[in-house]
């Protein structure tokens, strides 16, 4: 069976790049409002999951005004997808299983 991601088991941080799955590049503070983190939180998950290559960071300026996007890395995306392959697997294994108990 496929193992679950330690690192996507946190429901924070398995919104984030479930966010980021439909962004090439998402500005911080949507993704802030979106998973309803304040900085200093969507900030310390970011790190987190930067450390683990999962997302890329990129600095700059709009306007004199510094900006940060986010951006989910390919293996980031393959994290995901064997994370959510993996609870899949759960939850059909445990639909077969109740399926197969005798009721009574």
């Amino acid at each position: 069976m496929a193992e679950l991601d330690q690192l996507l088991l946190d429901p924070t941080r398995l919104a984030i790049v479930s966010l980021l799955t439909a962004a090439e590049w998402a500005e911080f503070g949507f993704v802030r409002d979106s998973v309803g983190l304040s900085d200093s939180a969507l900030s310390k998950q970011v790190t987190t999951l930067s450390r683990s290559e999962y997302v890329e960071v990129r600095k700059g300026y709009v306007n004199k005004r510094p900006r940060t996007w986010l951006n989910l890395t390919e293996s980031g995306r393959a994290a995901l997808s064997a994370h959510i392959s993996a609870l899949q697997a759960i939850a059909e294994r445990a639909r077969a299983d109740g399926a197969s108990h005798p009721r009574g």
